[in-house]
């Protein structure tokens, strides 16, 4: 138990440094497009690598799995509210397990 700590400790310090070393690092305004727009799509890059395989493994069943991201995607792309584009994609995989 004395070693859960140390162990605290360090990931506290790691957390903190990552988050306030570039506004140590970075004075100023950013002049290059491309950092620009890589930190603008970076939160959506690693939304989606969170999110998708979580969608894939989600039912045990990997075809229903994209059976219900496919039409989820397709809601989304439609603009539908997120809580239709959640439960809509629920439904549609939950729909093709029964169906098989």
């Amino acid at each position: 138990m004395s070693n859960v700590y140390p162990a605290l400790i360090v990931m506290a310090l790691v957390t903190y440094m990552i988050r306030v070393l570039p506004i140590i690092l970075i004075k100023g305004k950013l002049k290059s497009k491309f950092v620009k727009s890589f930190l603008y799509y970076m939160p959506y890059a690693v939304l989606g690598a969170m999110t998708f395989p979580g969608i894939l493994y989600s039912t045990g069943n990997i075809l229903a799995s994209v059976v219900g991201g496919a039409f989820a995607l397709f809601l989304a792309y439609h603009n539908q509210e997120m809580i239709k584009v959640a439960i809509g994609g629920i439904l549609a995989a939950y729909i093709w397990q029964l169906l098989l």
